[in-house]
């Protein structure tokens, strides 16, 4: 089935706890996870880290709408985005750790690069 993963939430809990991981991953470089919800947190990361790479008002208006923390937003622009200036995508890396003890899911490390 084409677009997004659903996780087992309604659209509003999901793009909550998107909104949470993504701020989550951009001020600590790293979250462990499941791998589905890995890869949906890779997609939104990455579309923001590109956005930041246009530093103007319009840009920085749309991080702060997704991106709960004003601090985060200022180091995203300031710090992430200038360090991936010549990079066209693939700014984040995720690493298979292994089924979790509780109910086997398949556990995963996404990163920044």
């Amino acid at each position: 089935m084409p677009g997004t993963r659903k996780l087992g939430r309604t659209s509003a809990q999901r793009t909550a706890m998107l909104r949470a991981m993504v701020t989550y991953l951009l001020e600590n470089g790293k979250i462990e996870t499941t791998v589905t919800r890995a890869k949906e947190v890779r997609a939104m990361t990455e579309k923001y880290i590109t956005i930041a790479k246009d530093n103007t008002l319009s840009a920085k208006r749309q991080a702060m709408s997704f991106i709960t923390k004003e601090a985060v937003v200022v180091k995203l622009f300031n710090e992430i985005a200038p360090k991936y200036k010549e990079q066209n995508g693939g700014y984040t890396r995720i690493v298979k750790t292994g089924p979790r003890r509780g109910d086997a899911a398949e556990m995963a490390i996404i990163e920044l690069v």
